[in-house]
């Protein structure tokens, strides 16, 4: 009897452990130093809610954790909202580019085609940009793309770093060239192995080689220590990059008091504020948890 009484409970128990890690939200992030911070407040947001999660940040670039939402292996994950242009094959629909259209449409195409829910996003956007030293930019008064175009045409002196995939993407400085009507001869460029936009910012930072430009993403945490001028992209070449929390609609429903928590998470990320969080895990080396952590309590969203 007592065996049987014993086998029981431990049934009962490894019941009760399955259903517990069948209930746990899997949460995911990119693998990149914005993801895996984003990735650990969405992480901790929900542990502090009392939501059972697991962690799986990190877990690689776009396509692959994409990839496993679509296909069940996650639950949320914080995703860009111009990327949905991508993800639906409408690059060029003029809504990506303002921030209101951007996140509506990216919103309304997951639900249908996916039962994805985008939560609200942050008022961050981490599009491509185009960042020159200030003391070449405030003699030059370059504050805009349209002064870089002035200034690259009348003979101004740029040698701009970059990626490969920044140079040649028709998407990066090829729309900018385009758009503002200028082109970069392949003296003026210094293409560097790679899309770390950090060697890229330091490069400038640094005048190596005589680099005094750099491709940027507007939240780089590089930009808050080195100084740059980021200049405005007044044509709106770049879709809107809000960071939000996409979850599967199922877990949501699961887990309602998810939306409200989060968007009490994202709403103060701002461009300034993702720059100096960024600036911690990428200048500084510390552990994206951490500085989640850190930025929550700051906000009195944990404990």
């Amino acid at each position: 009897m007592m065996h049987r009484v014993f086998a029981f409970l431990v049934l009962l128990a490894l019941s009760f452990g399955i259903a517990q890690a069948q209930t746990a939200v899997r949460v995911g992030s990119k693998a990149d130093n914005e993801g895996a911070l984003l990735g650990q407040i969405v992480l901790q947001v929900l542990r502090h809610e009392g939501i059972p999660v697991e962690d799986r940040t990190q877990l690689g670039p776009t396509s692959i954790v994409r990839r496993a939402l679509l296909h069940g292996d996650l639950d949320i994950y914080p995703e860009y909202t111009g990327n949905a242009a991508f993800f639906f094959h409408r690059e060029g629909d003029p809504a990506f580019r303002d921030a209101k259209q951007a996140y509506a449409l990216a919103a309304s195409l997951d639900e249908k085609a996916n039962r994805l829910i985008w939560l609200d996003p942050a008022p961050a956007d981490n599009h491509w940009a185009i960042g020159v030293r200030r003391d070449v930019a405030t003699p030059a008064h370059l504050a805009t793309l349209d002064d870089f175009a002035r200034w690259v045409n009348t003979g101004g002196r740029v040698l701009l770093a970059g990626s490969a995939e920044f140079v040649e993407s028709d998407a990066a400085l090829p729309a900018f060239q385009q758009a503002y009507g200028f082109r970069l001869r392949g003296s003026q460029l210094l293409v560097l192995a790679g899309g770390d936009t950090s060697a890229t910012i330091k490069a400038a930072a640094e005048g190596t080689s005589g680099v005094n430009a750099s491709m940027v993403y507007m939240t780089d945490g590089a930009l808050a220590v080195t100084g740059l001028v980021v200049l405005d992209d007044t044509r709106r070449v770049e879709p809107v990059y809000q960071p939000a929390p996409v979850v599967r609609a199922d877990v949501l429903a699961r887990y309602p008091r998810i939306r409200a928590a989060l968007a009490a998470a994202f709403a103060p990320l701002t461009v300034d504020t993702l720059r100096r969080l960024n600036a911690r895990t990428q200048i500084d080396g510390e552990d994206a948890a951490r500085v989640a952590a850190d930025y929550l309590r700051s906000r009195h969203l944990s404990d």
